[in-house]
């Protein structure tokens, strides 16, 4: 944008402030760079089209806005200049920016940088979710245990637009009316699309006592409170059918309106419109838009035809329990209209397939969304290659068998050049010194990186912007949680929801092992500062025990001066993108230990690869593909196949017992959960209750894994000590980085799915 952007930010803040721009606040300037991005966020042309994408998510963790408009606005580097000229940091002003409340993992950081990249390729898209007033939750460590607390973020200065439109949503005791908001999503093309979002005008924040604790039958001033709310009961769960229907039911009829605007006939809205279910919580969108064509004068068959043409479902998990089901009686209560048109999709199915497993609404009264979703949708995808192979051969086998022209694989991508420039100016300037900026359209390109790797002065370069890295990692988290990280460690991190699949549990055993070991007389040559960043679903019971765990022993290793010297355990609080900005570009070990055919996909993997850190992880989600890209040279692999998990839950063989006989050096590590360091400073019920679940459950299989996780770590710590060959894979890692782009995804969603013109 050809503007005076030293002229024009004075200016603001003389009619803000009176004053000159190097006289304002952190907090001033961040408020002047709001408005300039938000006016010119107003002239940037919207991507239209012929054929709309709708994007609907239960999660959009878009993180904060500020350097990424300015990024795609293209004046970032213009801001960053002329605020520095003024003795002011861009990045010190970020801080005064409150991050969105709107997702948890990689769930909804995926369908943000989808949203980047559908604008990106000027695709005419749109996401469409909940405006949640108070996110998931905030989390804090009190007593060595998360303590969850409200994380609001809405204010009257926010990048939330009004759109003043009010939609009727109906369910079984009342209408309530859905007010639309919008966020502009702007491409690094220059042109935008939006993020819409459904609120309540009557939600209440004032009912929160207690933490996170609220009234969960009061539905007109709970129900956009809490991302995923406590479902731990029974209103728990009706609220968040409430929450699934109320989005989708807002989200259907602005789909109907927007193709009724252009004079297009609803008879043919699949020529016109595109419906992509993120996972099973907008599935219910499929009998609503039944419902509401049938109300616009089509019959069942044509409604039936136009929905499963329109609409297209991606699965992201392969953990059964994730596979939303519903009892019929909550349809009943919430949303009675639609409850016949899923009785008359699951005639239809079962007309299909006599097949039990295939099944809508099985003999017990659930409906299973995942199986609505497959049945009446034109495509089904996975998101990384191991994943839908998977899917196809076992978890969704009866499906493939039924519809194999439906299944199709999308691996996943992020968004890089937020992942680049905006959290790792230094390292994105290195690569344009190198091979230009082609790569800032065109990720592929990173791979004219590749000859760089036998070049020892472009790796001691690299080398010191990792440096550069740690220390702003270190001191953000000295600010933060007054930690003293040393910046000469190896610093492994492992930041991702928390959840057994993912095996923090195994990094914390690994990490206890280290401790021993050190305290048996072993001197490593080299600290390792091991961080972990998580939160715990707040009913996840187990996943609560294992950050109370970490916890614990981190405070032991950091009392012990015999051990502090050669290790630390850090667990960052309240993980969220702002930390992810900060705790990605400063690693070097990337851990992607799920247990293998677990994990769909990943993307802090992708991130971290991006940034160069080297992954020690399993063959499992796109660790498999990244293994594929950088070799086995560049990369530390360990742990049982995915075939083999497999077939042991089908056998049931697997006992944890089992292997602490065969691998007695493993009881003093697990049972150091239980020793005296760990019950002096912790909760017995929690570490017990962990203990016993190690011992004689271990449902994704630590145990089996750890020796070989221990193992291949050690490798990776060694490796890390020559220099010249630890950068060559970082960088062999930033160079084959280009095919996780999410420019990648969206064009062969595009291609094979959405057909957007």
């Amino acid at each position: 944008m050809d503007i005076d952007m030293n002229q024009t930010l004075q200016n603001i803040a003389s009619h803000y402030y009176g004053k000159e721009l190097k006289d304002c606040t952190d907090r001033e300037v961040y408020y002047i760079l709001l408005d300039i991005t938000k006016e010119l966020m107003k002239s940037v042309p919207v991507i239209e089209g012929d054929r709309k994408l709708y994007y609907i998510s239960a999660e959009f963790l878009i993180g904060k806005l500020l350097s990424n408009n300015l990024l795609n606005l293209g004046i970032y580097a213009d801001v960053r200049k002329v605020l520095e000229e003024n003795g002011i940091s861009l990045a010190a002003v970020e801080e005064y920016e409150p991050e969105p409340s709107l997702g948890n993992g990689g769930l909804g950081r995926l369908a943000a940088c989808f949203l980047d990249s559908i604008a990106t390729l000027e695709l005419p898209g749109d996401g469409v979710g909940l405006n949640y007033h108070l996110g998931l939750f905030h989390q804090a460590f009190q007593n060595y245990k998360q303590k969850e607390l409200p994380d609001p973020w809405l204010s009257d200065n926010s990048w939330l637009n009004d759109t003043g439109k009010y939609y009727p949503v109906e369910f079984g005791d009342r209408t309530v009316h859905a007010h639309l908001y919008s966020i502009d999503v702007c491409g690094y093309s220059g042109k935008k699309n939006a993020l819409k979002l459904f609120d309540l005008d009557t939600v209440n924040e004032a009912i929160v006592t207690e933490g996170i604790d609220f009234d969960k039958s009061d539905i007109e001033e709970n129900l956009t409170l809490f991302l995923y709310p406590d479902d731990s009961d029974e209103k728990g769960r009706l609220l968040r059918v409430y929450q699934q229907y109320f989005l989708v039911s807002a989200g259907a009829q602005m789909i109907i309106e927007d193709v009724k605007a252009h004079g297009w006939p609803l008879t043919s809205i699949s020529d016109h419109a595109v419906i992509q279910i993120n996972d099973t919580h907008p599935s219910m969108v499929i009998p609503e838009l039944i419902r509401l064509l049938m109300n616009e004068g089509l019959t069942i068959d044509q409604a039936i035809e136009q929905t499963e043409k329109t609409c297209a479902y991606t699965n992201h998990t392969i953990l059964a329990e994730a596979l939303e089901k519903w009892p019929e009686s909550f349809l009943e209560k919430v949303a009675p209209q639609i409850v016949p048109i899923i009785e008359e999709l699951d005639r239809r199915a079962k007309e299909r397939s006599d097949n039990p497993k295939t099944a809508i609404i099985d003999d017990n009264g659930l409906v299973h969304m995942a199986h609505m979703d497959i049945h009446f949708s034109k495509s089904t995808n996975g998101v990384a290659k191991i994943h839908t192979d998977i899917l196809k051969n076992t978890e969704l086998h009866d499906f493939y068998e039924l519809y194999p022209e439906k299944f199709n694989n999308k691996t996943n991508g992020i968004t890089f050049r937020r992942w680049l420039q905006a959290c790792n100016p230094q390292l994105t300037d290195w690569i344009i010194s190198k091979i230009g900026d082609g790569f800032l359209t065109d990720s592929d390109e990173l791979e004219k990186l590749l000859p760089f790797v036998k070049d020892k002065k472009a790796l001691a370069e690299l080398a010191d912007i990792k440096m550069t890295k740690k220390k702003e990692l270190a001191v953000f988290m000295k600010k933060r949680q007054n930690i003293d990280l040393d910046v000469n460690s190896i610093f492994d991190i492992q930041v991702k929801r928390l959840h057994e699949y993912k095996r923090q549990q195994m990094n914390l055993l690994s990490a206890i092992n280290l401790y021993q070991e050190i305290k048996n007389g072993y001197k490593p040559e080299q600290k390792v500062t091991i961080i972990f960043g998580a939160k715990a679903a707040p009913a996840y019971i187990l996943a609560k025990d294992i950050i109370h765990a970490i916890l614990v022993f981190s405070q032991i290793v950091d009392s012990d001066p015999e051990v502090n010297k050669y290790m630390q355990v850090v667990m960052v609080e309240n993980y969220d993108v702002t930390c992810a900005e900060k705790l990605i570009p400063a690693a070097d070990i990337s851990e992607q230990i799920s247990l293998a055919s677990k994990e769909a996909s990943g993307t802090s993997n992708m991130k971290f690869m991006l940034n160069g850190a080297v992954t020690l992880g399993t063959d499992d989600g796109a660790n498999v593909e990244i293994h594929d890209l950088v070799g086995g040279d560049n990369i530390f692999i360990f742990g049982t196949e995915s075939e083999d998990v497999i077939e042991s839950y089908a056998k049931g063989d697997y006992h944890p017992q089992e292997v602490l006989e065969k691998e007695p050096n493993l009881d003093p590590i697990v049972n150091f959960l239980v020793g005296e360091e760990m019950m002096a400073l912790g909760d017995p019920e929690c570490l017990h209750r962990l203990h016993h679940d190690i011992t004689t459950k271990d449902w994704f299989m630590a145990l089996r894994d750890l020796d070989a996780y221990m193992d291949e770590r050690k490798k990776a710590y060694a490796a890390y000590a020559d220099k010249d060959k630890w950068f060559a894979m970082a960088l062999t890692n930033i160079a084959m980085a280009g095919y996780f782009s999410s420019d990648r995804t969206i064009a062969q969603y595009n291609d094979d799915i959405w057909k957007l013109k």
